[in-house]
């Protein structure tokens, strides 16, 4: 296939808009990936539709599966976003809506996986929730992912090309503060101001971070009340928290639900708590090896690693002891933003990595 040919199919995929949080644009888009993916494996996909999310996997042979290959088809990006930063290749440059994160890497699946010369045992997963967290996918990709030597997960690379071989695991809360309302100028003091609890709150969750072993906890989007004069009954505020060890995770899960009110009368809800265990560098240790063996093989440029602060579904994967690698999709930049972008000439020896990579596990007694 033509590298004008793999274009084409990214501008397909790219230019179905598809928000994770638009249940009809995730399923359009699943149209589209179905029809790409047919055309290149010669066979279509089961549909498997979990609260309204539409996921689409391609098994083949069979036998047990061996090796899982994990990607997304849902982006950040909201519907309108092609009127102002519509497809384009420039100077060997693509940009478009989710390009990088991570339509690109799903095409590259599509082409190594019909480039191999025996497929049996390899499991295709793309699905449409990834940008949310995975909450209707998780399951699935746990049970994909079971028995199976390797996951390799074509998420966009890390700065330069390199490699994911260590993601954080994250955790999400939101700290619910129950008051009292009253006047704000006639009688604050027969309220339990919830703006006042929740800032409290805010400066305890702050001191749950750990810098020096990479915990952060941060807190984000936050409301309060009802009206300007009117003590707020009511508040909460979000919190994002990522950690590089499952005992991290543990420590702030504990730490946050023991929080306790500071003001009189105030009331906490807790909710939320641990989205994706970490992907630990020994996780991905030997399967960076053996791909940079692959690259060395195959003329490449010698292959680089990063631990990265976000997370994937291959966080999942590695969080059930299966050797997983991450970052093996399109090289460039720009993930979540303006400047979101691909590196054409990197597409090629990327893909054939994958091919080599996938290769080798299937034919070897695993990791």
């Amino acid at each position: 296939m033509s590298l004008s040919d793999t274009l084409a199919d990214i501008e397909e995929l790219v230019t179905c808009e598809s928000p994770s949080a638009d249940l009809a644009a995730v399923a359009a888009s699943a149209d589209v990936v179905a029809r790409v993916g047919a055309r290149h494996l010669g066979a279509e996909p089961d549909r498997v539709v979990l609260d309204g999310r539409t996921h689409l996997r391609w098994r083949f042979g069979d036998g047990p599966a061996r090796v899982l290959v994990l990607g997304h088809h849902d982006t950040v990006w909201p519907l309108g976003s092609l009127a102002t930063h519509p497809f384009d290749v420039t100077d060997g440059v693509m940009r478009g809506p989710g390009c990088f994160d991570m339509k690109t890497g799903v095409v590259m699946a599509f082409q190594a996986i019909a480039r191999l010369t025996d497929r049996s045992g390899v499991t295709l997963l793309v699905t449409g929730d990834e940008e949310i967290g995975s909450p209707s996918s998780r399951a699935l990709i746990e049970a994909e992912a079971e028995g199976c030597v390797a996951a390799l997960v074509l998420e966009a690379s890390a700065s330069g090309g390199a490699l994911k071989t260590e993601r954080k695991g994250v955790s999400n809360y939101r700290v619910r503060v129950h008051g009292l309302a009253a006047h704000a100028g006639l009688e604050p003091e027969r309220g339990i101001n919830a703006t006042v609890e929740l800032a409290l709150q805010v400066l305890a969750v702050n001191g749950i971070a750990d810098a020096a072993v990479g915990t952060t906890v941060t807190p984000t989007l936050m409301s309060a009340g009802t009206a300007v004069n009117t003590v707020p009954a009511l508040g909460e505020f979000a919190v994002d928290v990522r950690v590089r060890s499952a005992a991290e995770q543990e420590r702030v899960d504990v730490a946050m639900r023991s929080l306790v009110p500071v003001l009189s009368g105030a009331r906490l809800d807790i909710l939320g708590g641990p989205n994706r265990p970490p992907l630990a560098a020994e996780s991905s240790a030997a399967l960076f090896a053996r791909a940079a063996k692959l690259a060395a093989d195959l003329g490449l440029a010698a292959l680089t690693s990063a631990a990265v602060g976000g997370g994937s579904d291959g966080n999942f994967t590695a969080g059930m002891g299966i050797p997983t690698l991450d970052g093996l999709g399109a090289v460039g930049g720009g993930a979540h933003a303006d400047n979101e972008h691909v590196l054409v000439a990197e597409i090629p020896g990327r893909t054939a990595l994958v091919v080599a990579l996938m290769a080798d596990l299937l034919d070897g007694p695993g990791v």
